[in-house]
């Protein structure tokens, strides 16, 4: 492995729980699904890792709450690739949490894309096949465009090899400077099956001549292969991961947040915590926001041109995320989601949203009540939000571990915007809105708080199709032993953060390493 041999001098060392010294090899900031991917991997290696968490719970947007014993999901609604062969199948079933998995697959029609300027919804199948066959019944003349995207989606994906847990560089160069908007254009002049086709892009907070079209592909292309929903949350990868990296004789603690790492000779030596607590390493890898892993570091230890390009850049929007519990019996089950859009110009325009068009779009999605099957018990509406508009109660913090109340003026804002949800809900949903029984709210704010994420980003830094390399961000830094992974690293989404994990601890155990145990393990297993 690299990186290894230098260490904290032996007096520095950190007594961490029942009296006993330890070094670890590999210590991880932050327990998102990039870093809990990242520690399993290389305790897999025999390293001697540990996981620090500053929140109560483990799993960064894994993270699900309970209310009125219904179990709500904080940011995993449903999951792709998970079928048999399948990329996150292979890499799941390589950090052994595959066959623990609680899932359920949604129906073909697993998405329904709709405006409120009429009244028909347009399906979004999985399966490739499928796909083409339930949407050319929409568009019975766009046959050959929706086999031409399909193609598109394929092509566009493999330019990036570690999406199938492939060797080689790709061809990147021919896909990061083609935009959203410009590919859709290219590809059909039927506006209608343009918005159809961008209409989930709630999945990437796309911005219609500025997201790169190959963000769109590594987002919706693994749900078009296969669409999942956890059985009881998106909490159970990460409890499994724990679960998998404590059996590899891993270690993880809660409430333990980073506020500092030191370094000697020219080396992250110690992670410092709220508490004072120390702890050593040889490798430290940063789950957390790249502008705050920075910040830990000192902006002394970086070039000025890098530190404050990462600090300088814009990221995604956040959300508005409403959690509701339905009176029992009264609204029919619905197994698939649905995007709203406000008609078919606004669908790309949806994130830069003015203050009075405020939830033009929005999803929706359901969990079944297991007492009554067939009808809905809970449901989550989501929705873009500025972290301007939550900006008056930006110097407030409140988590389990760090509670803080924000005052009334903010419950009454969260009272304000949940009324016009549900009114914007009501218009096309009207018997979901009439059986609510209870809701609750997450705002920008709980983003920041919970996830740790800037301004409560839902998908790490906004990438610029006019501008690629602008966003790039390394997984090894330019510190010998410091490295980084997360969602505002390589790509957001269940996916794309585990890939960014492999990514990660290639540059620690060797690509062609890594990808070869993988290939191996996994063929040998589902070959």
């Amino acid at each position: 492995m690299e990186g290894r041999g230098v260490v904290c001098s032996p007096n520095l060392l950190y007594q961490m729980t029942g009296g006993t010294y330890k070094q670890y090899d590999v210590v991880i900031v932050g327990s998102g699904l990039g870093g809990l991917v990242s520690a399993v991997i290389l305790a897999r290696e025999g390293l001697r890792v540990c996981v620090l968490e500053k929140n109560n719970q483990f799993g960064g947007n894994l993270q699900t709450f309970s209310r009125d014993k219904k179990v709500f999901d904080t940011g995993v609604h449903y999951v792709g690739g998970l079928a048999e062969g399948q990329n996150l199948h292979r890499y799941f079933s390589y950090l052994g949490i595959m066959p623990h998995l609680r899932l359920e697959r949604m129906p073909t029609v697993f998405d329904q894309i709709c405006f409120g300027d009429e009244d028909v919804c347009y399906p979004i199948a999985q399966g490739y096949d499928a796909f083409v066959d339930c949407l050319s019944a929409s568009f019975p003349a766009e046959r050959s465009t929706l086999i031409q995207y399909v193609a598109d989606l394929q092509y566009t994906c493999s330019a990036f090899p570690l999406y199938d847990a492939e060797e080689g560089e790709g061809y990147a160069s021919e896909v990061i400077n083609l935009s959203v908007k410009a590919y859709f254009t290219r590809l059909t002049t039927n506006e209608r099956l343009r918005a159809v086709l961008v209409g989930n892009n709630f999945l990437y907070a796309g911005e219609d001549d500025k997201t790169p079209f190959y963000v769109h592909a590594l987002a919706v292309n693994s749900y078009i292969q296969s669409a999942y929903k956890c059985i009881l949350g998106g909490s159970q990868i990460s409890k499994l991961l724990i679960r998998e990296l404590r059996k590899l004789n891993g270690e993880a603690y809660k409430r333990e947040e980073v506020v500092k790492l030191e370094i000697e000779n020219g080396r992250i030596c110690r992670a410092i915590t709220h508490s004072g607590n120390q702890v050593h390493g040889d490798l430290f890898i940063m789950n957390v926001d790249p502008k705050r892993a920075l910040q830990l570091v000192g902006k002394e230890h970086f070039r000025k041109a890098f530190y404050d390009r990462i600090q300088a850049l814009p990221v995604t929007t956040s959300s508005f995320s409403l959690h509701g519990v339905l009176q029992p019996g009264q609204v029919r089950y619905q197994a698939h989601n649905v995007y709203y859009q406000q008609n078919t110009e606004a669908v790309w325009c949806a994130t830069t949203y003015k203050k009075e068009d405020w939830a033009n779009m929005f999803m929706l999605s359901m969990t079944e009540d297991p007492q009554q099957p067939g009808y809905a018990d809970t449901f989550t509406v989501l929705t873009y939000m500025h972290f301007d508009e939550v900006e008056a109660w930006a110097d407030t913090m409140n988590t389990i571990v760090q509670p803080e109340d924000r005052g009334w003026t903010y419950e009454a804002f969260k009272e304000d915007k949940t009324e016009q949800l549900l009114n914007k809900v009501k218009r096309h949903f009207p018997e979901l809105v009439e059986a609510v029984h209870r809701t609750y709210v997450s705002t920008p704010l709980s983003y920041r708080d919970y996830i740790g994420m800037y301004r409560g980003n839902l998908y790490g830094h906004a990438k610029d199709a006019s501008d690629p390399l602008k966003t790039f961000i390394a997984p090894k830094t330019k510190i010998e032993n410091l490295y980084l992974t997360g969602h505002g690293v390589y790509m957001h989404g269940i996916l794309g953060v585990t890939v960014g994990a492999i990514a990660t601890c290639s540059e620690i155990l060797g690509k062609s390493y890594l990808l070869r145990k993988i290939h191996n393990e996994t063929t040998d297993n589902h070959g």
